[in-house]
């Protein structure tokens, strides 16, 4: 049996007994009944998640899934795959968006290399907590796990992007992953990626899987002028035509038209479900990933928590079809597990109030009591 078969087999629901208690909690605590609506339903489903009524959530980790995409070869990004490499080194050294933010967050960050086209200096081995660390090619904050699957996929308007095989692997990447974090005791996971062109993938991914036109789906990823979005459109067309990936099979629409970043995420989402880790959804690219992770382990989708809404053509329909719903509605489209870890502090400070408030009964007065509106 693969660690793939052998993690969907294994994970089963959440804990409603341990979702009761920390409903309980909060109808107990001294403030109007339900009035952080989303943000108190988040912790109910951590506790489900952790079988846990007490919430921890403060040793936090960011997983960024980095890769080149063959389809680039198509015309379909404004750039061209060498700022991969350069974005997933600046991850490496905590200079990019999603390193200042999860350093705010108290958030540490976990790089993967799973398929960059060239070779990254800073490869190392997971260490957190630590200020800087001499790993290949200089000094690092964050050393990138060399997990390189291939050289980039290949471009799906010419052949598949990747075999089913190398799917299977990325994913089982992912969920070994969430194991070792689960090891080093984190509580949390963001969820990010980095990869020139999957917007294209993604969009790809979601189309076959909501059985839609890609135009409702694809929009113009970091920037592309209306003729590349025609362009962008027809490649779609072209690759989901030529090799058919099947909606019901969330390895053959991988392996087809996704990418590395994508099976590695499914993988985290599938691993969060298995080592009962709360995982939080970030964009485009992650809640497709997200969606991937659900058709292959139907059950792995209560254990994934929507951080927001991405101004992408296909962010809240993909959310919809998972049936989640996200905290924040702030018109983002960056990636990289920007918007993941923006719902941080806004958890900690609801497991704040879950955790330190006093009572109804505490203070002596009154409970509020449930009404029909």
């Amino acid at each position: 049996m693969t660690l793939l078969e052998e993690t969907t087999r294994n994970i089963n629901g959440p804990d409603t007994a341990a979702m009761e208690q920390a409903r309980k909690r909060w109808d107990s605590v001294a403030k109007p009944l339900k009035s952080l609506g989303f943000l108190e339903d988040a912790l109910i489903q951590i506790a489900g998640i952790t079988g846990d009524p007490k919430i921890q959530i403060e040793k936090k980790a960011v997983v960024i899934f980095c890769g080149d995409n063959g389809i680039v070869e198509e015309g379909v990004t404004q750039t061209g795959q060498d700022v991969t490499a350069v974005v997933t080194e600046n991850f490496s050294k905590g200079e990019s968006c999603v390193c200042i933010m999860a350093e705010q967050a108290g958030a540490w960050v976990f790089p993967v290399d799973i398929g960059v086209k060239q070779l990254l200096f800073g490869y190392g081995e997971f260490v957190d907590g630590a200020d800087h660390l001499v790993c290949r090619g200089g000094k690092v904050r964050y050393p990138i796990w060399n997990r390189r699957l291939m050289a980039g996929t290949r471009n799906f308007t010419k052949e598949p992007a990747m075999d089913r095989d190398t799917a299977v692997k990325a994913v089982e990447t992912g969920i070994q992953l969430v194991g070792l974090l689960k090891e080093r005791n984190y509580q949390i996971i963001a969820t990010g990626e980095m990869g020139i062109g999957n917007t294209t993938t993604s969009s790809a991914v979601s189309a076959a899987f909501l059985g839609v036109p890609p135009e409702m789906v694809t929009g113009r990823g970091a920037g592309l002028s209306t003729e590349g979005l025609k362009r962008k459109r027809k490649v779609i067309h072209q690759g989901l035509s030529l090799w058919k990936p099947d909606p019901e099979d969330g390895l053959d629409v991988l392996a087809k038209v996704g990418g590395l970043d994508l099976a590695g995420l499914v993988g985290v989402y599938l691993g969060g479900a298995l080592y009962r880790v709360p995982v939080v959804v970030d964009g485009l690219i992650s809640s497709v990933a997200a969606l991937a992770a659900a058709t292959i382990c139907p059950m792995a989708k209560y254990f994934m928590i929507a951080s927001h809404a991405s101004a992408e053509a296909a962010g809240e329909l993909v959310l919809d079809a998972l049936g989640l719903k996200p905290l924040i509605y702030g018109n983002m489209f960056l990636g990289e597990g920007t918007g993941a870890v923006a719902l941080f502090p806004v958890l900690d400070m609801a497991a704040a109030v879950y955790n330190r408030m006093s009572t109804f009964s505490q203070i002596q007065i009154k409970e509020y009591q449930p009404f029909e509106p």
